[in-house]
């Protein structure tokens, strides 16, 4: 099959699938309040579980290779350690600013990409990352200019922990995807990302929430949508192609926070995304280059 599609596509599909991901954050910050991040994170992965091995057993997957495992296995002791630390700093940051400090991901991910994976730094990928940061720079201004609780100032620790770990998630994202369809990367996420957290189960385990079940199922189902998503795009573009998408999650971040966490757009919130968007919009102009297998063997 022949995986090189137009930038604009890939590039589109990840948007998307960024926006599937931020309104999943929306609904895991009402979840984190209401359950503690540990226990938000640990369900919503249950349930991901079986909606995901519904479709992995329905289109009658091939099981992986011990290889492909391996590395199933370690991309979801990364994400285990992401989602708890974000989750765990969204409960207490409004969602924009939680998205906005977490945009120093993609940047490290641009330079982890071409060191571990062997991709040529493009221009307009320095351009569109430059633009995002300075948009980012923007609102941030804009959001941090008050005071802060010190459970806040630990909140921003959180996201800035999670955003470094979240930058080599984006790097592994980009070999998976090489090796592993969408539907496959979605199953084993779900269920080894709970296997981890489980080893913690005996502690932090609280009974499952019934009343929380529409909420938990409904943040699994956009989980699983944006994770086939980006699985897609990734098979099909260059990391630093994809990577500047990232920015695109506080345009989503701020409709949502506005819609349901009544959290206001300031004028500083507008210029940033103003800037975000033309740098990923620059990212997306880059020229195709030809996907190659990841080699297995240093996994």
């Amino acid at each position: 099959m022949n995986r090189t599609v137009s930038p604009a596509i890939a590039f589109s599909v990840a948007a998307v699938g960024i926006g599937f991901f931020s309104l999943m954050d929306a609904a895991m910050k009402d979840l984190v309040i209401a359950l503690g991040a540990y226990n938000a994170v640990i369900w919503r992965n249950m349930i991901g579980t079986v909606l995901t091995g519904a479709l992995f057993v329905g289109t009658k997957a091939a099981w992986p290779q011990i290889a492909v495992l391996r590395l199933h296995a370690w991309r979801s002791t990364v994400v285990a350690v992401m989602a708890i630390s974000f989750f765990w700093a969204l409960g207490r940051l409004p969602l924009a600013e939680a998205i906005g400090l977490s945009f120093i991901a993609p940047v490290i991910a641009l330079y982890l990409a071409a060191i571990l994976l062997g991709e040529k730094i493009g221009r307009e990928a320095i351009i569109a990352s430059i633009a995002g940061l300075g948009g980012v720079a923007i609102i941030l201004f804009g959001k941090f200019s008050g005071e802060y609780s010190a459970e806040a100032l630990w909140g921003v620790a959180a996201v800035l922990f999670s955003a470094i770990v979240y930058a080599y998630n984006l790097v592994l994202a980009r070999q998976q995807a090489q090796v592993a369809g969408p539907i496959e990367i979605a199953f084993f996420q779900n269920l080894l990302v709970s296997c981890v957290l489980m080893l913690a189960g005996p502690w932090l385990l609280a009974p499952f929430a019934l009343e929380k079940l529409p909420m938990l199922s409904a943040a699994a189902a956009l989980a699983i949508i944006a994770l086939l998503l980006l699985s897609w795009a990734y098979a099909r573009a260059e990391a630093q192609i994809l990577i500047p998408v990232e920015y695109t999650a506080f345009v989503w971040a701020a409709l949502f926070g506005w819609l349901f966490f009544a959290e206001p757009v300031t004028v500083w919130t507008v210029a940033g995304t103003a800037l975000i968007v033309t740098g990923s919009l620059v990212a997306a102009r880059v020229k195709p280059h030809p996907v190659n297998q990841v080699e297995m063997a240093s996994i």
